[in-house]
């Protein structure tokens, strides 16, 4: 591996581990055992480090987010653990690059450049979850007026936003598959007071997902 690529790969491990607040440049040429002058020779700062990170952050995501729009759901018949596991994926993503979303007011702050590609994540977020969300309500008996499903959206891609954030508060040790899968039971959750009668069986469908996803998990 290329020393700019070895860089990277340390640098994100310790800002996820660590915190990228607490991380300098120095404790990364000092995980690698390169001299800060080699380090500053591929990136002249920290903050040209976040901006590659989020970029390759950005890439990864927006074109898992792009799928669903793509191809709906709903034309492989949209069923739930097909949703379970698009949203696994989204969040697996979301983890991998978790420490953008630990503390993302700071961030944007400090790196205010971020601000714009945070907010076009947002976008495909929305469009993402909308997806879901009609593939999911088009074989229900349900029908979901516009207002509700702007409401249904706007609070989904909040819990997918923070959720990473939420979890960390709660738990100590992060374990990745617990997080993430109790992350998506949240949000497939949501779907399931707009449902009517039919809102109690998604409960237990999604509940049976996610307790066959975790005993999985553990073996």
């Amino acid at each position: 591996m290329k020393t700019r690529d070895r860089i990277l790969v340390a640098s994100l491990r310790l800002f996820n581990e660590e915190g990228e607040a607490h991380a300098t440049t120095l404790d990364i040429a000092g995980e690698l055992d390169i001299s800060p002058g080699n380090l500053y020779y591929h990136f002249k700062g920290k903050d040209q480090i976040i901006a590659e990170l989020f970029e390759q952050f950005q890439l990864a995501l927006t074109q898992t987010l792009n799928a669903p729009v793509e191809q709906p759901l709903h034309e492989h018949k949209g069923r739930v653990e097909d949703n379970w596991y698009y949203l696994y994926v989204v969040l697996e993503e979301l983890y991998l690059y978790r420490f953008f979303y630990h503390n993302l007011d700071d961030l944007m702050r400090r790196y205010p450049s971020l601000v714009r590609g945070f907010r076009r994540i947002l976008t495909a977020k929305r469009a993402a979850l909308k997806a879901i969300i009609s593939s999911l309500f088009e074989q229900s008996e349900t029908q979901l007026g516009k207002v509700q499903m702007d409401a249904l959206v706007e609070n989904m891609t909040l819990q997918l936003t923070y959720w990473l954030s939420y979890d960390r508060l709660l738990h100590d040790e992060s374990d990745a598959q617990r997080c993430i899968h109790q992350g998506v039971l949240q949000l497939l959750t949501m779907i399931a007071p707009y449902l009517g009668e039919e809102q109690m069986d998604f409960y237990r469908e999604c509940e049976m997902i996610f307790d066959g996803m975790m005993d999985a998990s553990n073996q």
